[in-house]
Parts: C-alpha cells; sequence; structure tokens
C-alpha cells in the first residue's frame, strides 16, 4: 500500500467519524426534545446516545425490512436514528433512575433528611408509648 492509497483511505475514515458523530449529535438532541424531563447526561452522552442510536435505529430498519436502503444521512435514515436514539434515551434514564423523578441532588439531599427526621421520631414514639 503506497502513501498516497493510506492518506486517501485516512481521510476518508476521518470524513466518515465526522459525518457520524455530527449525525449522531443531531439525532440525540431530537430524542432528547422528543422525551419531556431532566436529563441524566451532558453533551457527551448527547453524541453517544444519538451515534448508538442511529446504528441502533438504523439496524432495526433494515433488519425488519430487508429490501430497504437506508442510509444514515437521509430522511428515512433520520427518523429511524431518532427512534432509536429515542430508544437509548428511555433505557438510559429508565437505568438511571431519573426516569420516574424529576428533583436535582439538593432536593434529593433535603428529602433525605426530612424523612430520617420523621423515622427518628416515629421510632421515640414508639418507645414512649411503648414505656407508658
Amino acid at each position: 500500500m503506497s502513501e498516497t492509497e493510506f492518506l486517501e483511505i485516512l481521510k476518508s475514515s476521518i470524513n466518515e467519524l465526522l459525518r457520524w458523530v455530527g449525525f449522531g449529535t443531531l439525532t440525540g438532541l431530537a430524542a432528547k426534545a422528543i422525551m419531556p424531563g431532566r436529563d441524566p447526561g451532558g453533551a457527551i452522552t448527547t453524541v453517544l446516545i444519538g451515534i448508538g442510536g442511529s446504528v441502533i435505529g438504523c439496524g432495526t430498519a433494515l433488519f425488519f425490512w430487508r429490501d430497504a436502503s437506508i442510509d444514515p444521512i437521509s430522511v428515512k435514515g433520520f427518523f429511524a436514528a431518532v427512534f432509536g436514539a429515542f430508544t437509548l434515551l428511555f433505557f438510559y434514564r429508565l437505568l438511571s433512575g431519573s426516569f420516574l423523578r424529576e428533583t436535582n441532588g439538593e432536593e434529593d439531599r433535603w428529602l433525605y433528611k426530612v424523612k430520617k427526621r420523621l423515622r427518628k421520631r416515629q421510632v421515640l414514639e414508639e418507645v414512649l408509648r411503648d414505656a407508658l
């Protein structure tokens, strides 16, 4: 393999990588816009969910419709990728525990302290009731 062929393959690979990162960012943002609520991840998580979603969405579409031609950067590919990213985001939220609650860390600590005080009070009342 000559140096020019190697550089051409490297250039093509970098171009393809940048396309996937850009497309993954767009599909990740679209999936986060569709699914309401706070997200447990930041910008890098959005990109990774978008890239993974585009692979999963386009792969799922090709699995069910084998004769379909889906390029990730097309209208059909975009909708399939957003569906895949939406699915990944749903499971990510479900597994991270932030799907069913909408609080931040400060509210969680405050609620934990209140519940702890209530438990102490209940135990103290039970002890006093048993002593009398």
